[in-house]
C-alpha cells in the first residue's frame, strides 16, 4: 500500500495487525462475520484510502449469534479466575501491538499519536483491572428470619452482550465493556463504527489469537461490521439481554426504546456537554491547560470535551486573554506527527456540522474571539482540518445548549457566588462530566456536594476530558446513566440472585405465615 504518510510506519503497522490484502476489499478479521457490501474505510488524516471492509449481511447477523450462544454455554462454566487468565493474556497481546495499533487508531480516526497510545493503553489498564476482579465478584450473605435456614446473594453471568461502540474512541470503550463482560463470563458481539472499521478488525485479530492458543471458541468475541441497520438488529435480539452502546443522544434514545421495547436492559454512555467553572481562587495556569487541552483535544471530538468556560466576572478578561493567547500557539496538522497539536475532525460531515454551529453563534448573537474556519492547502488535503475556535455566549444560547463535537469552546460570565456558576453548569440536557478550578475548600465542596454538579463526572482542578480507569464512567440526563470501566460496574453484566437455603427438616414460611396441611 502506498500512502502519504508510510514514513509514518502506518503500513507495517497494518501488516502487524493482520490486515492484509487491503486494496481488493478482502479485509474482514478473524471472528468477524462478513459477506456483503464493501464498506470503505478513509483517513481523515491525508484523505486516502485505508481499506474496503466486508459488511455483514443479516444471514451473517444471525451465524453470529449461533456463534456466540454456543461459545456462552463453554464460557460460563469456566471459573472466574480462569476467565481472567484469559483477559490477561489479552492485555500482553496489547503491550506488543501498542504501537502498532495505536497509530492506526491516531490514522483512520485522526486523533493524536499520543492520544492513540493512549487509547491502547486504557485498553491494557482495564484488562489489568478485569483480572484482580476476576477474583472478587462478591455477593452478600445475610441472617435468615427463620431458623434453620441461610440467605445470599450471587451473580452469575447474563449471556450475550452487544456493544455498539463510536469512532471518537474506536477501541477503548469496546475494551472497557469486554474485559469486563468476559470475566462475569459473558460472551460478546460488537459492532464498531462504520467510520472506524479497520481499527475493529485490528482488536478482533487479537483476541482471536487468544482464544485459539487457549482453544477456546471463537464466539466468545464477534464482529459485525455495518451500518445502522446491524446495530438495530442488535438493539433488537430478544437473545441479547444487555445492550451497551455509546454514541449521540439521539442515537441513544433509538437504541434506549428499542431495548426497553423487549424489556432488555441498556448501558448508555451519551452526549456531553461539558463546563470547567473558573472561580476567584483559581489558578490561572492550571485552567488554561485544563480548559485547552479539554476543548482541542482529539479536535473536540469527546464526550467529556470541553464545552463551556464559566468564569467569574472579577477575573474574566485576565482567563479570556490567557486562553486566546494559548490558542494562539496551537498547530494544527497530521496527528502522527507529535509536533501538533490538533488533528482532523472524522469526515466532511463532522465539518459540515462544525461549520453550521459557527454560523448559528454568528446568527444567535454570539461573539467569536478566535474565528474559526476549515483549512486547505498542503497538509489538508482531506479537507478535514479545521480551525479551533473560541466564542463569548451566554448559556440560554440555543447553540449553547446543544452539543458540537468540534473543538468550539463557549465562554460565560457569572457573577456572585459559586452557587450561580452550578446553576449555570447543569443548566443544560446533558450531565457526564464537570469541573471547578478554585483554591477554595468551600467552593470545592460545595461543587461535589448534592447541590452541587448534577454530571456523573465531577474534578476539582483538573478539566472535564481523560478518566481513569478505576472509577466508574458515566453521566446523567440525556447522558444516559450508564456506567462503565472500575468501581462496581462490573454488576451491570451480571444477573442478580438471591438464595435461601433451608437445612432443617420443617418448612416455615417467611412472615410467621401459617399453612398447615
Amino acid at each position: 500500500m502506498e500512502t502519504a504518510i508510510d514514513n509514518f510506519g502506518i503500513a507495517a503497522a497494518l501488516e502487524q495487525l493482520g490486515i492484509q490484502e487491503i486494496n481488493n476489499g478482502t479485509s474482514t478479521g478473524n471472528n468477524s462475520f462478513a459477506s456483503g457490501a464493501l464498506l470503505e474505510s478513509y483517513s481523515p488524516v491525508d484523505g486516502q484510502l485505508i481499506a474496503k471492509v466486508k459488511m455483514s449481511t443479516p444471514d451473517d447477523y444471525q451465524k453470529a449469534i449461533t456463534a456466540a450462544q454456543e461459545a456462552f454455554k463453554t464460557f460460563r462454566t469456566m471459573p472466574a479466575p480462569q476467565r481472567g487468565e484469559i483477559v490477561r493474556q489479552f492485555g500482553e497481546k496489547l503491550r506488543e501491538n501498542k504501537e502498532a495499533l495505536g497509530k492506526l487508531v491516531s490514522y483512520e480516526m485522526g486523533k493524536s499519536l499520543q492520544e492513540g497510545y493512549g487509547e491502547v493503553q486504557e485498553m491494557i489498564d482495564i484488562c489489568d483491572f478485569a483480572v484482580g476482579l476476576s477474583r472478587q465478584l462478591y455477593g452478600l450473605t445475610m441472617h435468615s428470619e427463620r431458623p434453620g435456614h441461610r440467605m445470599y446473594e450471587q451473580y452469575h453471568p447474563l449471556g450475550i452482550v452487544g456493544i455498539i461502540s463510536a469512532f471518537n474512541f474506536p477501541v477503548a470503550v469496546w475494551a472497557w465493556n469486554t474485559a469486563l463482560a468476559w470475566i462475569c463470563g459473558d460472551v460478546c458481539i460488537w459492532k464498531p463504527s462504520e467510520k472506524t472499521p479497520l481499527c475493529g478488525i485490528a482488536c478482533q485479530n487479537i483476541i482471536a489469537q487468544v482464544l485459539k492458543e487457549n482453544k477456546l471458541p471463537e464466539g466468545i468475541c464477534c464482529l459485525v461490521n455495518g451500518n445502522h441497520e446491524i446495530g438495530h438488529l442488535i438493539a433488537s435480539d430478544t437473545r441479547i439481554p444487555l445492550i451497551s452502546a455509546t454514541g449521540s443522544t439521539r442515537m441513544g434514545k433509538i437504541v434506549a426504546q428499542t431495548v426497553a421495547a423487549r424489556l432488555g436492559k441498556s448501558l448508555l454512555e451519551l452526549g456531553g456537554n461539558n463546563a470547567i467553572i473558573v472561580t476567584p481562587d483559581a489558578d490561572i495556569k492550571m485552567t488554561v491547560i485544563g480548559a485547552v487541552f479539554g476543548a482541542v483535544g482529539t479536535a473536540g471530538q469527546r464526550c467529556t470535551s470541553t464545552r463551556r468556560l464559566i468564569i467569574h466576572e472579577s477575573m474574566y478578561d485576565q482567563v479570556k486573554e490567557a486562553i486566546v493567547s494559548a490558542y494562539g500557539q496551537l498547530r494544527i496538522g497530521n496527528p502522527l506527527d507529535q509536533n501538533n497539536h490538533v488533528g482532523p475532525l472524522i469526515d466532511t460531515d463532522a465539518v459540515r456540522m462544525y461549520s453550521e454551529a459557527i454560523e448559528k453563534i454568528k446568527a444567535q448573537g454570539g461573539k467569536l474571539l478566535v474565528e474559526g474556519g476549515v483549512l486547505s492547502g498542503e497538509g489538508y488535503e482531506s479537507g478535514c482540518y479545521v480551525k479551533p475556535a473560541i466564542a463569548e455566549a451566554s448559556n440560554e444560547l440555543e447553540i449553547v445548549q446543544h452539543e458540537t463535537f468540534a473543538p468550539i469552546l463557549y465562554l460565560l460570565k457569572y457573577s456572585g457566588g459559586v452557587e450561580n456558576a452550578i446553576d449555570q453548569q447543569n443548566g443544560v440536557a446533558q450531565g457526564l462530566s464537570s469541573a471547578i478550578m478554585t483554591n477554595n475548600l468551600r467552593e470545592a465542596e460545595r461543587f461535589l456536594s448534592a447541590e452541587g454538579s448534577d454530571c456523573g463526572i465531577a474534578n476539582v482542578n483538573i478539566g472535564t476530558s481523560g478518566a481513569e480507569i478505576g472509577g466508574a464512567f458515566g453521566g446523567e440526563k440525556e447522558t444516559g446513566g450508564g456506567r462503565e470501566s472500575g468501581s462496581d460496574a462490573w454488576k451491570v453484566y451480571m444477573r442478580r440472585q438471591t438464595n435461601t437455603i433451608n437445612y432443617t427438616t420443617k418448612l416455615p414460611l417467611a412472615q410467621g405465615i401459617k399453612f398447615d396441611l
